[in-house]
């Protein structure tokens, strides 16, 4: 977490004086120390009793041991505090002793870190270390050599001196903790001198020491020495050994020597010194950690005083001989390589490499062991820079000279040439010089039993000449082959009669010899030759793996090797006994090939029967599980019968890595599906037993289970594209299988189990805590791979009903806390390897997510200690950040998934102690401390808050937002500065979208973003905090409304523009812009609270996401700029509904909206029908709220282009649809159901689908289009009328897709209003698609009732609402095209006939809204047709006269509804049941409404019925005019009655009786004269009733826009009826069958009840009421009878009936 120079330099100063001291800096118990502890008051008393009893134990200075014991508490302990008050455990002392220990270690440790670096220039606090260094340097050896001294002559502790807590194991710790400090003090010693320079004395003192402790064998408890700790025991004696030899600067002597100046070498000044270090030496002999010191002081002796180069030194010299001092360094190296601070092994890499270049340089060869030399070269050249070093330096020198030996036996001997050259492999560099070294060979070497006959040789035997050419290698022809031709000199090395050794000078490239080697192999494979040339082959293939890893583009060059390592691999791997090192190698070269050439090391793989492969082809996963008809290939025989026995693994390992780097190298489906058996294997056969089989050396356990995890996890991240999602099983669906179904499952839980104790054990038996490859660090790689391959399988698994046994096993309760969870959990407690713990959490977090159980009672008893090592890690400064992310993010998911351990986590207490209480308080260990701490302003930007944890610790309280976590959320909002801190991130500037570095800070934003949001909608605006309010006002005068409208608009454009290449942070981009979508559809609602309230800020804020959706959807399509143009157009459409005033302000929506329709119509289909929904609804808005701009739009030819091309396309699928719907049977659906949107099939049929809303689009741009300038030629060109026509028809028969129909309706109406479209609509063919169809809508049932009088409210889509349209349509049509249509219209009066008699009557029973509406609409259609009485006559007479009849009876109806006003109530309450429907108004302007469910009091249930009430009689009152205005068609013209004596009576029926009764609610009672007068009567009774408030007219004149509308549908109705009753007397007066006497009765009634009527109407209209029938409702066809000379203010309808009076009063 410290990751600042500034912070380590000052880590450093305040420490340095503590890694100076080192150990010595733990003082020894006093009883002065022990005074001061007791009289400390800060310190509680059990903590002091218990620090003096850890004193007593651990021998430490009291004050110390306080203060350790407080460390630990804070760092290491497992518990809680209140179980620390409880009781103090035993194992709690040796806990305190592990921590102790691990101190000492990590402060030698500290020190060993600035020695390794301090010089390293890559190292980036190179300076800082150095700084530290120079302080240290002085001292620092003689404090750590007297404290090496005091802790291998320390005297064990026994339970008499340390008390009785000191137990035999507690004793065996202590001294395993002696040998690592002394290992320790060592290696920084001699690190420290592998820098600065030792004085003679000096090394002389340490070889006292060094010779009295025997080089660490001769410990003081040497008793207590066990087996486990000889690692550590010799591991000192290295140290040791190389310390002395550090000492004797064997490097600068070498130098010296060369330059001839040895008197510059300390030791030439210094003769006592070797005189004494003379006679110490010679009592070495004893211990092989003498060895090196014996050889380089022999170097040392000879080089400066050669003179007397005395018996003395040839006697050390062969006791370091005896000691076989090579065998010693090379085991020494690698030991050292093996575990440990590479940075030690490398030093003692170069300290011997300079003394054995030395020692090869001074003495003969002869005397050096060669094999073990070789091996010791070997070791040493690994080292980093020598392999360089070595090939710059002169052949002749150093190991140069071993190189040149091993070449002299070559290739007799092939081993030791190639194990060096494999050495000096280490970069590209190296590799060519040894590709080439080996390309120009000048010598072949070959040895001779007896001397061979083709041979000329020289007296002397010393030189060798071929007669004959000669084929080294008995291969057949034409196969590659090496040639010695004639002629050819051969030195001959060694002759005798033990045979001849003879060095031919012939030119030649090894790596032929090499092929042919190989091929000599495939020769003898069978023969009992085999294993002798295994031997050979073996350092070849070693060799060519080195150099094609080290570098890949020698490949091609080692073809003929790298070819034939398949058929090798098949051969070696069928023989009865396989020489296995070999067939390793094999695998090793081809896993390298196959990281480059995955494909073709497969294909020839497959071949060679190595692999486990399927004998008949796979096809369900069943038979994949099964293993049936799977062979385990020749390695899998190996397996069982080879390597299990003899406990080695090379092949498996092999097998393994080669099997992993197939996986990752993402070959085509079908080689993962020849994988399968492979891969199967190892989840059926080695994952679940591997770690019971046999093993020969330690570790290797460990490494096989990291490999086959490895491999599975290379499998499980395998991306999607790789594996085609066939129905037969792919490796990633195999693995995923076994895992959560088969023991391999429980394996991987099992490795997950190893908890976090083992592992700490593992790690402290390790010698050395560094290195990366210790069994420790293996095994942790096992279980964080463990943890990753779980959450992997959990994540990917497909979804199913049943719990897999992985889950299983993941969840189950064990008893005693030894569940799974618990393990997780507590691997909190790692300290090691900071992924560990957070791959725990993070599997904690997917089981939290998806399983289905409480973590809170998993963790049981633990549940408390645990969240407090949690918070301890979160608090903590220097804690790695990717855990605190962690922890964070699993408990945001707890907050919704886990509430009894969020509750733990929150730690919220009552604030007044008492339960239940409402206010609460923040405990001590609650999380919210730290999430505050994060949040807070003042600590952005510092080290321990990067980005990354402030957007974790948003997100938890966005968490707790989401959640309505109350208690939680009522504490933080009062919290001071909560909301200033909180709202920080939203005043800042980001960084412009193209250069987001972090974008985790608009994440940051969004969640902020989230939680204002949530606020303001949950909070009434009244109660939020001040602060919050105060913030929000900041918020809007510091125009950020405007600023980040602005910057989500450019993050938009620029997704857009980037969309080739694909967004790096989409997720996050995505996260703002829906945020910020939030805000805005809130500050639509709650303006006032967040101060939108300027319109040019809305405006802004309008025009932005205007041009964001425009950005988004106008680029050629990718799914995240899809993805984004569907949020945009969303927001824009919320915004069109809210901001109407402000748009109609907006210039030119229509082009952008224009445009974007265009591009979204071309996109892809399926991803784009959400978004045409949008964008067509946004352009119906705009259309309705800003128009045409007074008809200047030149999109409209395109738009209405674009709009009937997809209504068009639409409407074809649609019928396809419905067509494959109606023939898989889906018609049968019960009425009820088609009243609503019911199920459907793919093609839905939605209100808010796009087919419907392009129907409605299509309307209102029609409707603009009134000339029909452009919609007549787009509809011309686009079959737009005949594809909707036949859907509508379609949808009728099968009475599906109730919107579409509705929408095509509205669309054919509104082109039926003009007479172009009109005809457009009748010449396409209307009638045939309506009018028989239309049958199938509505059944009329045999009691001649029809279902289709509902009491539903008339608003919501229904099939009558559909009939009624159908109606809407016929009269517009006719009222259009007049004559042109009347066929038609009749045909459709004749079809539905019963229909409509069925409807006229139904008024009287049902006075529901939808049943009114469909009056209304009948009548208005009889009303068009009634204008050609004599066609109607003479098509249906009978219906006509039917008709007639029952309008009347309608008449009669609706007056006595509206005159009986208490009637008309009861009715309406008992149809209706008790509940009133919400009151519908009538359509032309209806607000909102309070359904009376919600009308709680009395009161207002009263209200609400009013309402419905009035609703009910404005219909009525519109059904009442309407019919009237029919019937006066039915009856004589007043006029032409009047005046026309020869007029045919006959035409006319009589429709009224003469009877002059008021109307009774009686069928039997036949509408009458006094009929018609009730009407007047009611008529004119409401008319005055307008100027009264709170009746009905008040109500009324609410709902119309103004009140002279409905006066005048009042006045138009008794204007009609009076016409109608004039009208009608007449034609009675005038009927010769009517007697005498009733003709005087008529005359004497109308005229009294008129006379009252007309002074009545002329008191009306004497107060002022405005003339004209003309009603805004109701268009009327009658003419006004012309009469110019009236009086003012009289009504000519009035001067009418007065003179009709006068007529009758004569």
């Amino acid at each position: 977490a410290l990751r600042e120079p500034a912070q380590i330099e000052a880590e450093l100063d305040r420490h340095w004086d503590r890694l100076h001291q080192g150990l010595s800096y733990y003082k020894s118990p006093s009883s002065s120390s022990a005074g001061k502890v007791k009289e400390n008051k800060d310190v509680a008393q059990p903590l002091k009793d218990f620090g003096l009893r850890i004193s007593k134990l651990l021998g430490l200075d009291e004050q110390q041991s306080v203060q350790l014991l407080q460390c630990y508490l804070q760092e290491d302990y497992r518990g809680t505090r209140d179980s620390l008050k409880v009781f103090v455990l035993t194992w709690i002392y040796s806990e305190i002793a592990d921590y102790y220990y691990e101190e000492r270690m990590c402060l030698l440790r500290c020190v060993l870190l600035l020695l390794t670096y301090f010089q390293d220039e890559r190292h980036p606090y190179r300076a800082e270390y150095c700084n530290c260094v120079t302080k240290l340097e002085k001292d620092l050896v003689t404090n750590y050599q007297s404290q090496f001294k005091n802790l291998f002559k320390a005297e064990a502790p026994t339970w008499e001196t340390h008390g009785n807590l000191m137990t035999e194991r507690q004793v065996s710790r202590w001294f395993l903790q002696c040998l690592r400090e002394q290992s320790l003090l060592l290696e920084i010693i001699f690190l420290y001198y592998a820098y600065f320079e030792m004085s003679p004395s000096d090394l002389l003192s340490f070889t006292n020491m060094f010779k009295e402790q025997g080089f660490g064998l001769r410990q003081t408890n040497r008793h207590l020495v066990d087996k486990s700790m000889d690692a550590l025991v010799d591991r000192i004696g290295h140290l040791s050994s190389l310390i002395l030899v550090e000492g004797m600067d064997i490097d600068f002597l070498h130098k010296c020597a060369l330059e001839d100046c040895t008197e510059q070498h300390q030791f030439s000044t210094a003769p006592d010194v070797i005189k004494e270090m003379d006679q110490l030496l010679q009592t070495f002999g004893d211990i092989p950690h003498q060895g090196p010191v014996l050889l380089a002081w022999v170097l040392l002796r000879h080089t400066l005083r050669p003179d007397e180069s005395s018996p003395v030194i040839r006697r050390i010299g062969n006791t370091a001989l005896q000691l076989g001092v090579f065998k010693y360094l090379s085991t020494m190296l690698k030991a050292l390589g093996a575990s440990g601070n590479n940075c030690t092994a490398s030093t003692a890499k170069m300290c011997i490499y300079g003394l054995l270049s030395f020692v090869i340089t001074s003495f003969e060869e002869e005397t050096t062991q060669c094999s073990h030399l070789i091996d010791a070269a070997c070791e040493v050249l690994s080292a980093p820079s020598l392999a360089e070093i070595f090939w710059e330096m002169k052949p002749n020198m150093g190991l140069g000279m071993i190189l040149d030996s091993a070449v002299g036996m070559f290739p007799h001997k092939i081993g030791p040439l190639l194990q060096l050259l494999t050495a000096l492999l280490s970069n590209k560099s190296t590799v060519k010089k040894v590709y080439n070294f080996l390309d120009k060979m000048s010598f072949y070497t070959q040895v001779y039993k007896h001397k061979p006959n083709d041979i000329i040789s020289k007296d002397d035997e010393t030189l060798w000449r071929r007669q004959t050419p000669k084929l080294l290698y008995p291969l057949g022809t034409g196969q590659t082959n090496l040639w010695i031709p004639q002629g050819v000199l051969g030195q001959v090395m060694i002759g005798g009669e033990q045979g001849y050794v003879v060095r031919w000078d012939y030119s030649y490239s090894s790596w032929t010899l090499f092929t042919c080697e190989v091929e000599m192999l495939l020769h003898v494979v069978s023969t009992a030759d085999v294993l002798a040339h295994c031997a050979r082959v073996k350092p070849i293939l070693d060799l060519v793996h080195k150099i094609i890893s080290t570098d890949w583009t020698v490949s091609d060059c080692l073809l003929p090797l790298t070819s034939r390592i398949y058929m090798l691999l098949q051969r070696l791997t069928s023989v009865i006994n396989p020489p296995v090192d070999v067939i390793a190698s094999c695998v090793n070269c081809l896993s390298v090939l196959a990281a480059r050439m995955p494909g073709k090391v497969w294909s020839s793989l497959h071949h060679t029967g190595f692999l486990p492969f399927a004998s008949n082809p796979l096809t369900s996963m069943a038979q994949c599980i099964s293993a049936e008809g799977m062979k385990a290939g020749n390695y899998g025989n190996l397996l069982v019968q080879i390597e299990q026995p003899r406990g080695e693994y090379a092949v498996t390992i092999a097998f393994l890595r080669l099997i992993t780097t197939l996986v990752k190298g993402q070959l085509g489906s079908t080689q993962n599906k020849g994988l399968i058996p492979c891969v199967l294997l190892v989840l059926k056969e080695m994952l679940p037993t591997y770690h019971k089989w046999r093993y020969n050396t330690y570790g290797v356990r460990e490494r096989i289970g990291c490999l086959i995890l490895e491999l599975i996890h290379a499998i499980l991240n395998l991306s999607p594209e790789g594996e085609d999602q066939g129905s037969t099983p792919t490796l990633q669906s195999l693995c995923i299988y076994s895992l959560a179904n088969t023991e391999a499952g429980q394996a991987v839980v099992n490795i997950m189990g190893v908890g976090v104790d083992t592992i700490d054990v593992v790690l402290a038996a390790q010698p050395t805590s560094g290195g990366s490859e210790g069994p420790g660090q293996i095994l942790i790689q096992t279980v964080k791979l463990a943890f990753s391959v779980t959450n992997n399988v959990i994540r990917l698994k497909p979804p199913s009903d049943v719990v897999s046994p992985l889950e299983q096993a993941l969840t189950q309760h064990g008893g005693h806390g030894n569940n799974l969870i618990v393990v997780l959990a507590k691997y909190i407690y790692h300290k090691h390897d900071p992924a560990l713990p957070r791959l725990a959490i993070q599997l904690l977090k997917r089981l939290a997510t998806v399983a289905p159980m409480s973590v809170y009672a998993c963790l049981g008893s633990d549940a408390a200690a645990i969240r407090d090592a949690f918070l301890t890690r979160l608090q903590s400064k220097t804690e790695d950040m990717r855990i605190k992310v962690m922890i964070l993010e699993f408990l945001t998911v707890a907050v919704e998934t886990q509430p009894g351990l969020i509750e733990l986590f929150l730690n919220l207490e009552d604030k007044d102690g008492s339960e239940g209480s409402k206010e609460f308080l923040l405990g001590e260990w609650s999380c919210l401390h730290v999430v505050l701490d994060l949040i807070d302003s003042k600590q952005q930007g510092k080290y321990w808050c990067p980005p990354l944890l402030h957007r974790a610790a948003l997100a938890f309280l966005l968490a707790l937002w989401q959640d309505r976590r109350d208690s939680a959320i009522s504490v933080l909002r009062k919290k001071e500065k909560f909301w200033e801190n909180l709202t920080t991130p939203l005043f800042g500037t980001l960084t412009p979208p193209s250069e987001t570095a972090e974008p985790c800070v608009l994440e940051t934003c969004a969640f902020v973003m989230k939680i204002l949001g949530l606020e303001i909608y949950y909070v009434v605006s009244g109660s939020l905090e001040q602060s919050l309010k105060d913030g929000l006002q900041k918020f809007s005068n510091g125009r950020r409304y405007e600023y980040w409208s602005q910057y989500v608009k450019s993050l938009v454009c620029h997704v857009a523009e980037t969309e080739e290449d694909g967004i790096s942070y989409f997720a996050e981009a995505q996260l703002l812009i829906s945020a910020w979508r939030m805000l805005l559809i809130l500050s639509t609602t709650h303006s006032d609270v967040m101060h939108v309230t300027e319109d040019s800020t809305k405006l802004k804020l309008f025009m932005d996401v205007l041009d964001g959706t425009k950005a988004a959807l106008t680029t050629p399509t990718s799914v995240p700029c899809l993805r984004l143009g569907s949020m945009m157009a969303t927001l824009l459409l919320i915004l069109l509904k809210q901001w109407k005033s402000v748009v109609a302000t907006a210039p030119d929506i229509l082009c952008p909206l224009s445009l974007i329709l265009e591009c979204v119509l071309q996109a892809d289909q399926q991803m784009m029908e959400r978004t045409k929904a949008k964008i067509f609804s946004a352009l119906i808005s705009v259309l309705q709220i800003q128009g045409l701009n007074g008809g200047e739009i030149s999109q409209l030819p395109q738009l209405l282009l674009s709009v009937c091309e997809t209504v068009k396309d639409e409407a074809l699928a649609l019928i396809d649809n419905t067509r494959h719907m109606n023939q898989m049977g889906d018609t049968v659906e019960d009425e009820d159901s088609m009243e609503t949107d019911s199920p459907r099939g793919q093609q839905k049929d939605q209100r808010d689908g796009v087919c419907v809303l392009a129907l409605h689009l299509a309307k209102e741009l029609c409707r603009s289009d009134e000339d029909g300038e452009h919609w007549v030629s787009v509809m011309r060109n686009v079959p737009v009328l005949p594809s909707v026509l036949s859907a509508v028809e379609l949808s009728l028969r099968s009475k599906h897709n109730l919107y579409f129909t509705e929408a095509a309706l509205h669309l054919l109406l509104t082109l039926a209003r003009t007479p172009q479209g009109a005809a457009a609509v009748a010449g396409a063919g209307v009638i045939q698609t309506i009018c028989l169809p239309l049958l199938s809508v509505y059944e009329v049932s045999s009691n001649g009732t029809s279902q289709g009088f509902s009491r539903k409210s008339q608003d919501s889509a229904c099939w009558p609402g559909v009939y009624r349209l159908c109606m809407s349509l016929m009269e517009s049509l006719l009222k259009t095209l007049r004559y042109n249509f009347i066929n038609e219209a009749l045909d459709f009066v004749g079809v539905h006939q019963e229909r409509i008699l069925q409807c006229l009557n139904a008024v009287r029973t049902v006075q529901s809204l939808a049943c009114l509406d469909e009056a209304d609409h009948t009548v208005g259609f009889l009303l068009q047709l009634s204008s050609f009485c004599k066609e109607w006559q003479f098509h249906l007479p009978k219906l006509l006269r039917d008709i007639q009849v029952n309008l009347c009876y309608l008449c009669q109806t609706c007056t006595y509804l509206l005159h009986s006003k208490k009637m008309l109530h009861h009715y309406l309450q008992a149809k209706n049941g008790e509940t009133l429907p919400p009151a519908a108004l009538p359509k032309t302007n209806r607000p909102p409404q309070t359904p009376s469910k919600e009308a709680a009091s009395g009161g207002e249930r009263e209200e609400v019925e009013q309402k419905a009430l009035l609703a009910v009689q404005c219909s009525l009152l519109k059904i009442l005019s309407k019919t009237l205005a029919t019937l006066q068609h039915f009856t004589p013209d007043c006029c032409q009655i009047l005046l026309d004596q020869c007029m045919d009576l006959a035409e006319y029926r009589t429709l009224f009786v003469l009877s002059f009764t008021t109307p009774a609610f009686d069928p039997d009672v036949a509408p009458s004269f006094g009929t018609l007068l009730a009407t007047i009567n009611v008529a004119l009774s409401m008319l005055s009733e307008v100027h009264v408030p709170k009746c009905f007219c008040a109500f009324l004149s609410r709902i119309h826009a103004e009140s002279g509308a409905l006066r005048s549908l009042l006045i138009f109705t008794m204007e009609n009826c009076f016409y109608v009753l004039i009208s009608q007397a007449v034609r009675c007066l005038k009927d010769p069958t009517i007697l005498p006497r009733d003709k005087q009765r008529l005359k004497q009634e109308l005229s009294s009840e008129l006379s009252t009527l007309l002074s009545s109407l002329s008191r009306h209209f004497r107060r002022g009421s405005p003339s004209s029938p003309a009603s805004g409702i109701l268009p009327s066809t009658q003419s006004k009878p012309p009469t110019p000379g009236s009086k003012e203010g009289q009504e000519p309808f009035i001067q009418l009936v007065q003179a009709f009076v006068r007529l009758v009063q004569r």
